[in-house]
């Protein structure tokens, strides 16, 4: 494998004191652990990706039927299974550091002991950029509250996870709560260097015949375009709450999608269900970005970021 892939310079943007060769991201749970893509699209060219939430124990997941397709998305409860931070570092990190692309370790836990083991873990794995720590999971230990649902609780979670991280720390926000701005200010004053923004919001899908939920786990994360609008809003209002980069998710499934994102506020964006229906989606995106800026005349997309005219 080759590193050798031609990047637009316009196109380079920093995190966290992280270079990314351009600002299109793979997002966790939807791009396995990178080397899935790697014989559908050149994985030099992509600025970088999350890997599927990494625990510090292997998890089975939930039971299946655990995906359903949705008027303009899709819900999905595949229960977090992973192979465990130390098989990731063993098995997956090997082969990924051979590529130019930035990896993300997603972790997640059910308590804030759990989240710093993983971390602790994956400390050793050489290659890892950054950490993003996928809060939206119900804390055991405090009787099943959501932890991104809690300014207390998700900044006490990222202070910890922060004095534990030998690498920069994203936090991705749960979009299941009144004021996101909140939780935005409480995580960045705990110390995250960059918020992700946004997670799936819950929802339900019923099969009419058999009065039962279509997904085993009975609700499940709404993703794809029908969440794009909220997402955007959600970009729109961080930014303009906290003083750290943030990479928006959410629908996106191409370039005009993507500049919404950027313009509302994101420094990078994250590409999720779409790639489930077009795995080269990611290259699409770089080359429109590219595009853009020649149409535009812009010498770098950073003059795009939170250029939205809304006032």
């Amino acid at each position: 494998m080759s590193k050798v892939s031609n990047h637009d310079p316009r196109l380079a943007v920093e995190i966290a004191g992280i270079h990314f060769n351009n600002p299109v991201l793979g997002a966790s749970g939807t791009f396995g652990y990178g080397l899935e893509f790697a014989d559908l699209i050149d994985l030099n060219r992509l600025g970088g990706f999350a890997t599927k939430g990494l625990s510090a124990k292997p998890l089975a997941g939930n039971a299946p039927p655990r995906i359903v397709e949705t008027h303009g998305g899709m819900l999905n409860a595949i229960g977090l299974q992973n192979i465990g931070a130390r098989a990731f570092i063993e098995e997956k990190l090997p082969r990924l550091r051979g590529y130019d692309t930035r990896i993300i370790a997603n972790v997640f836990g059910y308590s804030d002991e759990d989240y710093i083991e993983a971390l602790t873990i994956l400390n050793d794995g050489e290659g890892i950029a950054a950490y993003e720590l996928n809060i939206s999971c119900p804390n055991v230990k405090e009787g099943g509250i959501v932890i991104g649902n809690s300014p207390d609780a998700a900044a006490r979670l990222t202070e910890k996870a922060k004095r534990a991280s030998s690498r920069p720390l994203i936090v991705k926000l749960s979009p299941n709560v009144t004021d996101i701005t909140k939780v935005a200010r409480a995580i960045v004053g705990a110390g995250a260097d960059c918020l992700s923004l946004i997670n799936t919001i819950v929802g339900m899908s019923v099969d009419v015949n058999t009065r039962r939920p279509r997904l085993s786990y009975g609700t499940g994360g709404l993703s794809g375009p029908a969440i794009r609008p909220i997402a955007v809003r959600m970009v729109y209002e961080v930014a303009r709450t906290v003083d750290v980069p943030l990479i928006g998710i959410g629908g996106i499934a191409s370039t005009s999608d993507a500049l919404e994102f950027i313009i509302a506020g994101a420094t990078a964006i994250q590409i999720g269900t779409a790639n489930y229906y077009d795995p080269t989606i990611t290259m699409k995106v770089i080359d429109g970005l590219s595009e853009y800026c020649e149409n535009q005349s812009l010498e770098n997309i950073n003059s795009l970021i939170g250029s939205i005219k809304a006032e």
